[in-house]
């Protein structure tokens, strides 16, 4: 071919199909098949075993008593995550603040919650009577007492467990909006100084709805965390789903079924939470390159 000039014109580039083969690689197609076989072998022994006592687990499954338990593991997970996570705004904004006294407060309390085992602070709120026996609003530093009330009374199993998670999730949350604060470019925060908006605005209406992206995630997995961290209130007897499953087992020596029970009851929560999560963190990515 040639040009109006009688020059050879240019030949246009051809795009050739791309005949592409994978290559086999016998290593991986090796591991796959013993995992499948290690898999369904699995599987298999757990179905025929009898020693699990399939009949008890389908009998307790929906049992009154670990209904009763898992509505109230529900609500102390829920309890202690909606406060916990207030709680944790409050700590990171202090942490952040100008106020010496206020990051000092805010470090203390994370530092003194975050370094002691939730176990022990569970036995601690529920053996507060022994340091507290009277709990009561009043004028402070030995003034008079307008309300007392027994701390047995007041700081039921129930209480007790929601007082160690709430606080205890507090101070992890602390640091997780901590650091979805700080993941905003501060030139978001200065464009709003320079419109006149002033701070609580600022960090309510610019800041904490960017911080959210990186904040979702991991708040995300202390709420599936929280699901299954609430079976540690039953060494307070925190009537939750362990707890209500011990108590069964201790009467029928069926150890074994019923704690197939709770865990099952476990699986299916945290894998709704995680759907849960999945679509949350999908709304606040929005706008954002994957």
């Amino acid at each position: 071919m040639t040009s109006l000039k009688g020059e050879p014109a240019a030949e246009l580039p051809i795009d050739l199909p791309i005949d592409a083969v994978k290559p086999v690689r016998p290593g991986r197609v090796i591991a796959g098949v013993v995992a499948a076989l290690v898999l369904l072998w699995l599987v298999y022994t757990v179905i025929v075993n009898e020693n699990l006592h399939w009949d008890v687990v389908a009998a307790h499954l929906f049992d009154s008593r670990i209904l009763g338990g898992l509505l109230v593991t529900i609500a102390l997970t829920v309890l202690s995550m909606t406060i916990g996570v207030a709680l944790g705004v409050v700590a990171a904004v202090m942490q952040l603040s100008d106020s010496s006294v206020l990051r000092g407060a805010a470090g203390l309390y994370t530092w003194f919650f975050r370094g002691t085992p939730l176990l022990v602070q569970l036995i601690f709120w529920f053996n507060i009577g022994l340091v507290f026996p009277v709990i009561g609003v009043g004028v402070p530093f030995g003034g008079p007492m307008l309300f007392e009330w027994q701390a047995n009374t007041v700081i039921t199993p129930f209480v007790a467990a929601a007082l160690g998670l709430t606080i205890n999730e507090g101070a992890y949350m602390a640091e997780i909006v901590r650091a979805g604060i700080r993941s905003v470019d501060p030139g978001q925060r200065e464009a709003a100084e320079a419109l006149g908006m002033p701070h609580r605005r600022i960090l309510r209406r610019v800041v904490l709805p960017q911080a959210m992206r990186v904040i979702i995630p991991p708040t995300g997995n202390q709420f599936v965390s929280m699901l299954k961290t609430t079976s540690m209130v039953s060494v307070i007897a925190g009537a939750e789903l362990l707890t209500v499953a011990q108590r069964i087992y201790l009467e029928s020596f069926e150890v074994i079924a019923l704690l197939v029970v709770a865990s099952l009851w476990y699986l299916l929560l945290t894998s709704v939470a995680s759907v849960g999560q999945h679509f949350l963190e999908k709304r606040f990515s929005r706008g954002y390159a994957s």
